[in-house]
């Protein structure tokens, strides 16, 4: 049985593979360590919140006592916890820098003193830059573009070092673009949906054609479990969806699912260092038994069908958009253990 800490387990990916540990056997307890910034938040663990086996620790990843601590409680650390947001990125790079490269290494060097089972570090396909042909597997260069890729690729590179050099058992897996009910309207799915709901423009940058394959969220936590399970230390996972699609044709669909026209769209200059086409392999993860199980037509539904009855959890975020990033906090965590 394990005790598992999850790092940004209230995220939007992070809180979906909380719900499918506690649904394990597997598992004995969860702990989830989130800052709660503007992308995490209580509500996305909905009723797993209620459960004694679960216990939400409120603090910072960059905190070296706190992580010292609970590492120390714990056999196995999902390590999901870092900013994601490519614009954001642009302007707050050390920011990203922090999180993501520090962070991990804190979390790195608590699991070195510690006896963990397994730690499995979560990257994104972004680290691998743009192809234009072909597809990346694990072994391929990894030539980020933009500050956020760059600090991801950082982090995987000190991942792996831990394993050659202290032997802490760490695994990291590589997702395409994860979608879903809950997801932060930053994101380009959930935006075009909420804008669209508003009755507004969305806004496809140059001439739409960018590639991206996507990722149902509950695919890519199947694909965590498993190399939580039965992943070999030292490795990478690559963890793809089944659907390739150009920006212009998502954005289609996404019309198509709303009753709305091709006048809600505006083309708008590309923005910088945007990556035409990203793709990967991934037979490794397969051989582990993953396949991705949700139909991308009916996950796309399914999403728009969960923002058009949840406007009370997606409304509020989009008052102030282009707030900043909270401020760092190292307080005293707060903890939240519900089996009391």
């Amino acid at each position: 049985m394990d005790n598992v800490l999850v790092t940004g387990g209230a995220g939007f990916i992070g809180s979906r593979f909380v719900k499918r540990l506690l649904a394990s056997d597997d598992t004995d307890h969860v702990t989830v360590l989130d800052a709660l910034t503007y992308a995490g938040h209580r509500s996305n663990l909905g009723a797993a919140m209620l459960s004694d086996r679960l216990t939400l620790v409120v603090g910072n990843i960059l905190d070296t006592r706190l992580i010292d601590d609970l590492v120390a409680e714990h056999t196995t650390i999902v390590h999901l916890a870092a900013e994601s947001h490519v614009d954001r990125s642009f302007f707050q790079g050390g920011h990203f820098l922090s999180t993501n490269v520090l962070g991990t290494h804190i979390l790195l060097d608590a699991a070195r003193r510690s006896n963990i089972h397994k730690f499995v570090h979560v990257s994104t396909d972004e680290v691998y830059g743009p192809l234009l042909t072909g597809s990346a597997s694990e072994d391929y260069p990894l030539r980020p573009t933009v500050p956020y890729a760059s600090s991801k690729a950082a982090s995987d590179l000190v991942a792996l070092s831990y394993w050659r050099t202290y032997g802490v058992p760490v695994c990291i897996t590589r997702s395409s673009n994860n979608f879903g009910p809950a997801q932060h309207p930053e994101k380009i799915i959930p935006a075009f949906i909420t804008t669209l709901l508003k009755g507004g423009k969305v806004t496809l940058h140059g001439d739409g054609g960018h590639v991206r394959n996507w990722l149902w969220v509950e695919d890519n936590c199947q694909g965590l479990e498993l190399v939580l399970r039965h992943g070999h230390p030292g490795e990478v996972y690559n963890i793809g969806g089944g659907t390739d699609l150009t920006n212009k044709q998502l954005t289609n669909l996404i019309l198509n699912q709303l009753g709305a026209d091709w006048d809600q769209v505006q083309y708008v200059a590309d923005r910088p260092s945007n990556d035409r086409r990203y793709s990967m392999t991934w037979d490794k993860i397969a051989s582990l038994g993953y396949r991705p199980a949700q139909d991308f037509d009916d996950a796309l539904a399914e999403t728009v069908h969960w923002y058009r009855d949840h406007s009370d959890r997606w409304a509020p975020q989009l008052r102030n958009p282009d707030a900043p990033v909270a401020a760092i906090q190292l307080d005293t965590p707060q903890v939240t253990n519900h089996a009391h």
